[in-house]
């Protein structure tokens, strides 16, 4: 008797596991030495966290944001930079908005909202523009893209929301998923791009409370009751946040692999070539074409 398939948590975690490790085998000798390079740099870190202390650290971030705030062109500073990580391969779109709840408040919810969408907007525009040709090359030869284009054009905008809020692709490469595919208008794009301000809303919340806790003059002024309801207020949307993300990309994987209309092969190669493009990436492969 064949085990029924492992489902949750755990078999999300084995599953990406799997993967990163045979990403990692695939690597260049050079990308191997820059990801050993990265896990040298955040042990570093934290050795410097643990000498300087916490506080210090969190006082020092804490001043900078405040500095950043009252310059007068501070939110275009972060406007940039958002327009920036909305082209592959950079990243850092979350943590930009959390930057922008440490600096600014809740206000900052207005600077990440309008960046995600001018930065998504542009990037969506200028990949499909330059790289045009050779999508054309590349969807051709590559069925599971087709089964995905041709999903995405029979069910239209909800499906294109429904891909747009799911964690998986991240945000940069989702920018470059939407582009790639033809059928997905700009308008469209922008529409689904709006559906993900609850996740802006949530981050710059996350941001507005670490920063209450960095200051430690704000401190000063809270009683231990204020201050642990600030921690479990930080913490509870850090695990609101992973928890609602892992629920709607199973849930999205699950509506894909069961779209009416559509044979179940077609629906299961759409699935996955939402779950493998970063490694297909059309627009971003170095081959134009893939078996």
């Amino acid at each position: 008797m064949i085990a029924p398939p492992l489902s949750g948590p755990v078999a999300t975690i084995k599953k990406y596991a799997k993967y990163a490790i045979n990403r990692y085998r695939k690597l260049h000798i050079f990308g191997k030495l820059f990801i050993w390079s990265v896990v040298i740099f955040y042990i570093c870190m934290g050795v410097f966290v643990v000498v300087m202390k916490p506080a210090r650290i969190a006082q020092f971030l804490y001043d900078k944001a405040r500095i950043l705030a009252s310059t007068r062109f501070g939110w275009l500073a972060l406007g940039g930079a958002f327009v920036l990580v909305s082209f592959p391969p950079l990243i850092g779109h979350t943590t930009l908005i959390t930057l922008c709840g440490f600096a600014y408040g809740m206000k900052g919810f207005y600077i990440g909202a309008a960046g995600s969408v001018v930065g998504s907007a542009l990037a969506f525009v200028v990949l499909r523009l330059l790289f045009s040709k050779r999508l054309h090359a590349w969807s051709s030869q590559n069925q599971k893209w087709q089964a995905l284009e041709s999903v995405v054009t029979a069910k239209g905008l909800p499906l294109v929301v429904l891909i747009r809020i799911s964690p998986f692709p991240p945000w940069v490469y989702s920018n470059s998923l939407f582009a790639s595919i033809e059928a997905v208008k700009l308008w469209q794009f922008v529409v689904a791009t709006f559906c993900v301000f609850p996740k802006i809303l949530l981050h710059t919340f996350i941001g507005s409370k670490i920063a209450a806790l960095s200051d430690g003059d704000q401190r000063g002024h809270m009683d231990t009751r204020t201050k642990i309801l600030n921690g479990l207020l930080v913490g509870g949307g850090i695990l609101i946040a992973i928890f609602a993300s892992w629920t709607v990309y199973n849930l999205v994987q699950g509506h894909i692999r069961h779209l009416e209309g559509f044979p179940p092969e077609v629906d299961e190669a759409a699935a996955e070539a939402i779950e493998e493009y970063d490694e297909d990436a059309p627009l971003l492969s170095p081959t134009t074409t893939r078996e």
